[in-house]
């Protein structure tokens, strides 16, 4: 048995509490980015895209976040393609961040009243001007606390990761517990560092929301 101090198993968690950021902020900006895309399909309203959005939200909502990095890990690999640790957990978790994304922000869309989007078609703007000077600063209003409350599931989420093999923070406990046979002053550990970060995103979250509600 190895012998830890508590500030060596602090630093050591701390060490990786990093990656869990990392990957963290990797799933928010990609998730971002492409769920984005997607809500832009959606308004465009053709039926056969809004088809296959719905259907990939669908799979990936009514699936195990841990199942789906199983199928990016191992699935990518049995049809040839070179996949690292890294790349899978972060694929997945865009792909997850983005589908719950895009489905928030859909029902920010439909929470805009239609005689929003019949007053923007009165004065002549186009679908991109309606979108830009109307109905996306009032969908902002509506989803930048739910967004960031969804990124507190995104960090605690990044745990799962530990199952392919990539070293986080709750990968770094299991690790360290392995060696110097403190299982409860470890995961305390971890516990203790998921809520430093986890906690200020919820109580910004709620207040966010209590402020535009009151707005």
């Amino acid at each position: 048995m190895v012998e830890f101090g508590l500030w060596d198993v602090l630093r050591n968690l701390l060490l990786a509490a990093r990656w869990t950021l990392v990957l963290s902020l990797i799933a928010l900006i990609g998730g971002a980015l492409f769920g984005f895309v997607l809500l832009v399909l959606r308004l465009l309203g053709k039926k056969y895209i809004n088809t296959i959005i719905a259907v990939y939200v669908e799979i990936f909502q009514g699936t195990p976040l841990l199942l789906q990095l199983f199928l990016v890990y191992f699935g990518l690999a049995l049809l040839g393609m070179e996949t690292s640790v890294w790349w899978s957990a972060s694929a997945a978790l865009v792909l997850y961040t983005g589908a719950y994304l895009t489905e928030i922000w859909s029902g920010c869309v439909r929470s805009v009243p239609t005689g929003q989007w019949d007053a923007a078609q009165s004065l002549g703007l186009t679908f991109a001007q309606q979108l830009k000077w109307i109905i996306f600063p009032q969908v902002y209003r509506l989803s930048v606390a739910p967004t960031v409350g969804f990124l507190v599931q995104v960090i605690k989420g990044t745990a799962l990761t530990s199952v392919i093999g990539f070293v986080e923070l709750t990968k770094a406990g299991s690790m360290i517990s392995n060696v110097t046979f403190k299982p409860f002053l470890v995961f305390s550990c971890v516990a203790l560092l998921y809520f430093v970060i986890c906690f200020p995103l919820s109580w910004y979250s709620r207040r966010l929301e209590s402020g535009f509600g009151g707005a």
